[in-house]
């Protein structure tokens, strides 16, 4: 049996793109000889829907699709996923479903067991777990259908009580088959593979796990499609970021020898790839380092095509974050779509100026310079009796920076060009940014990302010759709010910040264990305090690319008048 597998790059609710892609993938199956093709995971309304799935209209057009698919498969079976509706009375009214469909009919469902409900995932919130298990058959084949979470349940503490697999491997299944929707972050294709691998030595059976790719809104998709043979080996792993397709035979996945004496089966979780070494290596590592710079690259560029947008606008302000967003924003829409505006103010240097030039003529898109100095003298002027006799503090600050955010929105109504925010995740951590002002945006870009990994990006960028001006990468970070102004007139040193931060957000460590690293106890709880005191400013900010397995947005949810560490 020649099997092949379709990663591809959906549109959430576009439903003629999707049916589009997959017939094309079903079209490609036939020319290869393919007796079966598998896609992915709600394929054809694409990942994830949220609360589309409330509306019944919506699940018509998604079986209205499944229906319009099957016409195209004569002589080939298709795996595709799609919501599929609960006839029994109780319990949520949707199944998330893989339809086998064969010669223009339906014929077998599996639904999926295992319902994430954790992080950026509510599947709960929808649909109704499986509740009975059947192998599906297909041309003297017994398929194990699963579909991404239902292959997860691993490890030394298990999330779920039952494992699809346990209850279909009694069926003499010849090979598992996962439908996925595996959203990226810097360690899942190690975990993947892990996860992979050890199903095929648990089971003896080969599989093909088929991923989806690309971006919906904060959430990314890298694809990394794999395909094992049933001693654990890796046949194929398909490209990331980017559509892919690859064929391959059952014959080749069950010659490979067992051996004698079969691995134990390693499970390797996030946190346990991602932590307990050097944290701030980790993070910087290169091979991270490159796949966040496809991710950020990849959601930019997916948030601009599926919203229907072609240009943006950021400020550029001469340091690194606005830099970093400018260079990525070039390699993602072009150059000619990418508008940088200069808006120095009276505390700015000559070199931010000079440096924010240069590297829009490095990267060869258009600029130009709006002073403030004016804007925040007429807001000083109004706001006079107001202030008269009280020192200069955050409130002249603040101004500055909402001047910069009001012109840029200006820009963004007038011209239509969508405003990318610049804030990195060290700064939204700790509140470190101005609501209505340098918070503003469309997209965070770098929201996700810890001022040790701008560093790194940057120099990634700079890897085969100077784009962003060396000056910005080595002068010490400012908002260039008042005369001298550093970060670190404000925060910890970057590198004993990101270092906590990354262990209570992503390692969800207490304040002792935090200082039992070696920290000082008064610095840890400062640093826990800032993040909890800020969470209202994270609530009104804007989406967020996500690249970690902990991102602030859909994927954190805290309280905003909580008082723990606070």
């Amino acid at each position: 049996m020649k099997i092949a597998l379709a990663q591809q790059n959906y549109h959430i609710g576009n439903f003629e793109v999707n049916v589009g892609k997959i017939i094309a993938g079903i079209r490609q199956a036939k020319e290869e000889g393919a007796d079966l093709v598998v896609f992915t995971e709600l394929c054809v309304c694409g990942y994830p829907p949220q609360d589309f799935l409330e509306f019944d209209d919506f699940i018509k057009a998604c079986e209205t699709a499944v229906n319009d698919i099957a016409a195209h498969t004569d002589g080939i079976g298709v795996l595709i996923g799609a919501p599929c509706r609960n006839e029994k009375t109780e319990g949520k009214d949707l199944y998330n479903a893989a339809f086998l469909l064969e010669n223009g009919a339906i014929k077998g469902v599996t639904h999926k067991t295992l319902l994430p409900n954790y992080d950026i995932f509510d599947e709960c919130r929808y649909f109704e777990p499986a509740d009975q298990w059947q192998v599906l058959e297909f041309r003297g084949k017994k398929l194990a259908v699963t579909i991404c979470e239902d292959i997860w349940n691993m490890g030394e503490n298990p999330l779920y009580r039952i494992t699809p697999m346990d209850q279909l491997i009694g069926q003499a299944p010849d090979i598992m088959i996962n439908l996925s929707a595996s959203p990226y972050n810097y360690a899942q294709d190690v975990v993947r593979n892990s996860i992979v691998k050890a199903h095929t030595l648990k089971y003896s059976l080969p599989m093909i796990y088929c991923n989806t790719v690309g971006s919906q809104t904060e959430v990314v998709f890298d694809g990394g499609s794999l395909v094992y043979d049933r001693s654990g080996n890796k046949i194929k792993e398909c490209r990331y970021f980017e559509e892919d397709f690859f064929v391959t035979t059952l014959d080749a996945l069950t010659a490979a020898a067992s051996k004698d004496a079969p691995e134990t089966p390693i499970f390797f979780s996030a946190a346990e790839v991602g932590l307990g070494k050097d944290t701030l290596g980790y993070l910087s590592d290169e091979k991270n380092i490159e796949e966040i710079y496809q991710a950020l690259v990849l959601g930019i560029r997916d948030y601009f095509v599926k919203m229907g947008f072609t240009k943006a606008i950021l400020g550029a302000s001469g340091g690194i974050d606005s830099a970093l967003v400018q260079a990525l924003a070039v390699a993602a829409l072009g150059k000619e779509h990418v508008w940088a505006i200069l808006m120095p103010s009276q505390y700015s240097t000559t070199h931010s100026v000079s440096d924010a030039e240069q590297l829009s003529r490095n990267l060869g898109n258009p600029f130009d310079t709006l002073p403030i100095k004016p804007v925040y003298e007429a807001f000083m002027g109004v706001l006079a009796p107001q202030f008269e006799g009280l020192p200069f503090n955050v409130a002249e600050e603040n101004i500055q920076s909402r001047s910069r955010g009001n012109l840029l929105m200006a820009l963004s109504n007038k011209f239509g060009n969508i405003l990318l925010n610049t804030s990195n995740k060290s700064e939204l951590a700790t509140g470190y940014g101005t609501l209505y002002g340098d918070m503003a945006g469309g997209i965070g870009v770098l929201g996700d990302v810890y001022k040790t990994q701008v560093y790194a990006l940057a120099n990634y960028i700079n890897r085969n010759g100077e784009i962003i001006p060396s000056n910005i990468i080595s002068k010490p970070p400012s908002a260039e709010l008042r005369p001298g102004q550093k970060d670190s007139d404000s925060l910890p040193d970057y590198a004993d910040l990101d270092t906590i931060l990354v262990e209570y957000i992503e390692g969800r460590k207490g304040p002792r264990e935090i200082e039992a690293m070696g920290f000082d106890a008064a610095l840890v709880n400062r640093i826990l305090r800032m993040v909890n005191m800020n969470e209202y400013k994270r609530k009104q900010f804007c989406p967020i690319i996500r690249v970690s397995y902990k991102a602030f947005g859909m994927g954190r949810r805290m309280p905003v008048v909580g008082k723990y560490l606070s």
